[in-house]
């Protein structure tokens, strides 16, 4: 009983963290898309 009742927790946290951090993850892309524009193209080296 103990068992399903942390994983009841477990999977609100985790819905919670998601939530809270999509924002900051679409904020990082945009401003990380936006200084590799600014930069120009990058090369990989293999």
């Amino acid at each position: 009983m103990f068992r399903a009742i942390a994983d009841v927790l477990r999977a609100i946290g985790a819905a919670i963290a998601t939530v809270v951090t999509l924002p900051f993850r679409a904020l990082a892309r945009l401003f990380g898309g936006a200084s590799d524009a600014v930069s120009g193209p990058r090369r990989r080296r293999v």
